[in-house]
């Protein structure tokens, strides 16, 4: 059973908890005395000194407990003894920083850090090296979800989805690709090889007046991609892409605001606008 905060029992002197920090988001200390329910003054050691977070009568609850060292860094979070947001964190980091992972499972789900950079992970050796594979069998990877879509639509002959969600610059695009590119690849395409350049291409010109840059991303999208990519005997034939507008008030104000202007927009000083 997964646990998400420590309880009072679990708080024993040796005991190790997470701790918020401006800094680093989130720090490990120590227990130093153990920590029964009622008591005002949980006492903590961090590695640069100690400190006591109070507790009682506050709206602060008990910190998080640390998972056992050889849980952090698993390749799927569901084998965590505790799954909350600092778990969580410090795994995926570990697994980057040491084994170089981008990938990560938490039971059905995949999570993705991108790394901007380009790996050595999606060449074509890579694809045949999952096809066939069950999901858990190979380390995490796009290829393994792919695989498990194919599989199933095969198998059953039903449609699949594949859902790719993240923030500005999470690699969403990328994703997509590396999916198609599997398909192509191992189911054949009787269409052209490049589709999924292709597709990708082939975004809206309404999507120039949607785009934004922010602080992760020079050319954020405001509208989200439904991908249709069609089979016939489990090989690919072609593919369609729909749009669907998540902020309106961004192509309202770059598109509907000149429709209501006169002539050419021009700028014009505050004084010859009063005359």
């Amino acid at each position: 059973m997964l646990r998400l905060v420590a309880g009072s029992a679990e708080l024993v002197t040796g005991a190790r908890v997470w701790i918020p920090d401006c800094v680093e988001v989130w720090r490990v200390a120590e227990v130093t005395r153990g920590y029964k329910e009622g008591d005002a003054i949980l006492h903590l050691r961090l590695e640069d000194g100690s400190m006591s977070l109070a507790v009682s009568g506050t709206p602060c609850p008990l910190p998080p407990l640390c998972n056992p060292d050889c849980l952090s860094g698993a390749d799927d979070l569901v084998a965590l003894s505790y799954l909350h947001e600092p778990a969580v964190l410090h795994s995926l980091r570990r697994r980057f920083l040491e084994a170089n992972a981008i990938y990560t499972y938490c039971g059905v789900i995949l999570v993705a850090i991108n790394p901007y950079k380009p790996l050595p992970i999606y060449e074509e050796e890579v694809i045949y090296a999952y096809s066939g594979h069950e999901i858990g069998d190979m380390d995490p990877h796009i290829f393994a979800l792919a695989e498990e879509a194919y599989k199933q639509m095969v198998r059953f002959g039903k449609n699949q989805s594949l859902i790719i969600s993240g923030e500005s610059g999470a690699g969403k695009t990328a994703s997509a690709k590396y999916a198609m590119r599997y398909f192509t690849t191992v189911g054949g395409c009787l269409c052209d090889s490049s589709m999924e350049e292709k597709v990708l291409a082939s975004s809206p010109v309404m999507e120039a007046f949607g785009n934004a840059r922010t602080t992760r991303n020079d050319n954020s999208s405001r509208f989200g991609k439904y991908i249709e990519i069609s089979f016939s005997q489990a090989r690919v034939t072609g593919a369609t892409i729909k749009t669907y507008l998540l902020e309106k008030s961004r192509v309202t104000f770059h598109v509907v605001l000149p429709l209501h202007l006169p002539g050419p927009v021009r700028c014009c000083p505050e004084h010859q606008r009063r005359g």
